[in-house]
């Protein structure tokens, strides 16, 4: 068995040496340092390299040596669950007996619980674990487990005003600014090379870290120098005009981000064009829905909204996404390409506009279309040729959720059905034409993706699956599943709305037969008996009784 042996300078300033077998759990790891510094089982430990930046107390650590000690430091003493609730202002007595008073008197009016009631007790319980374990405070300074449960987004979510707050903005800016030194590791740094990326276990604060990391490791600040502090408050500025709606937010921005990210490394894309290109990309895919506001251009354009008008009716929302970018770029502490050549900056600009115009699913045809007619063919020598595949690549990764682990990708389909109701309610009241895939009274879960999947996805993803061979496995498999998921999920609901179908018309012979035997008095009793006996067989038999309420079409979020 191998054992890992760190050096390192205890909480007293002395050096010292712990020992640990390589395949050790993380929490033995973390005893092992916490008696050296003679520490609690409430203190919270801080590990740093020889740069100053935190590092994972995990069984990932690289033996070094006393040239590359690290130091050790209790950042708090004794954290207690019961201290921190205190002093955050918390009593998780009373919220608890709260809960319990409001889940009796739920119980006294209907013999269901709503789904929302065990949703706030789990957020309790969770809290409780918090404030119980020092795991969480470290997010990748001491250990960040990657296979947490995925976190869905809440029902209220579309509940919040649509602009950040002013004391929102400034909190997540702090923590980011505090996350930013750390050392991320490099299990982290793999799996955001992934599609099967988990974005529901990262708060937006860690999001805005993942964005720097793609320009570190892409060596964006190097090839372009671009300073650091510019990066952070451009990523902030980006962060700040993503809205609070349902699907269009920021984490969708950073999805979007990330597949193309990992579509970049799974292709080597680095190698086959121009790094200012690579660059162009990334960015655009950061800005590509800079302040949506939940209301796509149909909307926009019924409506004769200001954007509407401004445009002249083409593509409003995605030129207004361009406009937003380039407004936060014009003021230089947020402009990343600053210290570019005139030339370059222009290049740039040229392409961030084709590949934002380019999300605009009125053009899907026509872009799909021309990369068809050259893929066979493709040159990366030729300017066209990489302007085209530019917008594949952002199209991909703007509806590539499907791509993702179903656990994933469902809760996001789940925002996207609410924003898309939200728009159909509001097209009803205002009198304007309601979009069929928008309307709450007409489509399911299922409905909204088997055709959305075999139209859309698969014949996009399958084209630039010709170019890359490479990436059938990660994006077009998983998309194949989905359809075969929400396939047999549409079969399913079809089979119980027959199934109602065929209750009503039981229901409708059992009435006259009854009025009938009011009105006949000299009718035989038994076998009206039997008449009714058989129907209520016939009910039961065809399964009416019995539903499925994860199949169900959705409701309204109240």
């Amino acid at each position: 068995m191998t054992t890992t042996k760190i050096i390192y300078f205890s909480v007293d300033g002395r050096p010292e040496q712990a020992e640990f077998p390589s395949d050790c759990p993380a929490q033995d790891v973390k005893e092992v340092f916490r008696a050296a510094a003679e520490a609690g089982p409430y203190d919270i430990l801080k590990l740093y390299n020889t740069k100053g930046n935190i590092i994972n107390i995990s069984p990932k650590l690289e033996s070094n040596t006393r040239q590359t000690q690290y130091k050790l430091e209790v950042v708090a003493a004794d954290c207690s669950s019961s201290e921190l609730a205190t002093a955050l202002g918390f009593d998780l007595s009373a919220m608890e007996k709260r809960l319990q008073t409001l889940e009796k008197k739920i119980l006294v009016a209907s013999t269901d619980m709503p789904s929302i009631m065990y949703e706030m007790r789990n957020r309790v319980e969770s809290f409780r674990e918090k404030l119980e374990s020092v795991e969480h405070l470290s997010w990748l300074g001491l250990f960040k487990e990657l296979s947490d449960g995925t976190n869905k987004p809440s029902p209220f979510y579309h509940k919040r005003s649509l602009r950040k707050t002013k004391e929102e903005c400034q909190q997540v800016m702090e923590n980011y600014l505090q996350m930013s030194s750390l050392e991320v590791t490099e299990e982290v740094r793999q799996y955001l090379k992934t599609p099967t990326f988990d974005n529901w276990q990262w708060e937006d604060a860690e999001i805005m870290v993942l964005l720097q990391l793609m320009y570190i490791d892409l060596d964006f600040m190097n090839k372009f120098n671009i300073e650091m502090e510019v990066l952070q408050q451009f990523l902030f500025e980006v962060y700040r005009h993503y809205n609070n709606i349902p699907f269009h937010n920021f984490k969708h921005c950073f999805c979007v981000t990330q597949m193309m990210y990992g579509l970049i490394w799974l292709t080597d894309l680095q190698n086959k064009m121009d790094d200012i290109d690579i660059l162009t990309m990334l960015t655009s895919a950061i800005c590509h829905d800079l302040d949506h506001p939940g209301y796509n251009n149909a909307y926009q354009i019924n409506a004769r909204t200001e954007l509407a008008l401004r445009y002249n009716d083409i593509s409003p929302l995605e030129n207004h996404h361009c406009s937003v970018a380039f407004n936060i770029l014009e003021k230089s502490e947020n402009n990343i390409f600053r210290n570019l050549t005139t030339e370059q900056f222009k290049r740039i600009r040229e392409g961030m506009i084709k590949c934002v115009l380019a999300t605009d699913m009125t053009r899907h045809n026509e872009i799909l279309n021309q990369f068809r007619s050259i893929v066979s063919v493709f040159d990366f020598n030729n300017k066209n040729h990489k302007d085209i595949l530019t917008m594949i690549i952002i199209k991909v990764s703007d509806i590539s959720n499907e791509a993702r682990p179903l656990d994933v990708a469902e809760p996001w389909l789940d925002c996207l059905l609410q924003e898309f109701f939200n728009q159909s309610d509001m097209e009803k009241l205002e009198g304007l034409p309601v979009s069929p895939f928008m309307d709450r009274d007409k489509v399911t879960k299922p409905s909204s993706q088997t055709g959305f999947i075999r139209f859309v996805l698969l014949p996009l993803f399958i084209e630039l699956a010709n170019l890359f061979p490479s990436l059938e496995q990660h994006i077009i498999d998983p998309v194949r599943k989905a359809l075969d998921y929400y396939t047999e999920m549409e079969k399913a609901l079809e089979k119980e709305k027959q199934n109602r179908t065929g209750g009503s018309q039981c229901d409708k012979v059992v009435q006259p037969l009854d009025k009938q035997n009011e009105n006949q008095k000299n009718t035989d009793q038994t076998e009206s008996n039997k008449i009714v006996i058989s129907t209520e067989q016939k009910v039961s038999s065809s399964g009416m009784l019995k539903k499925t309420k994860a199949l169900q079409p959705l409701q309204k979020f109240e």
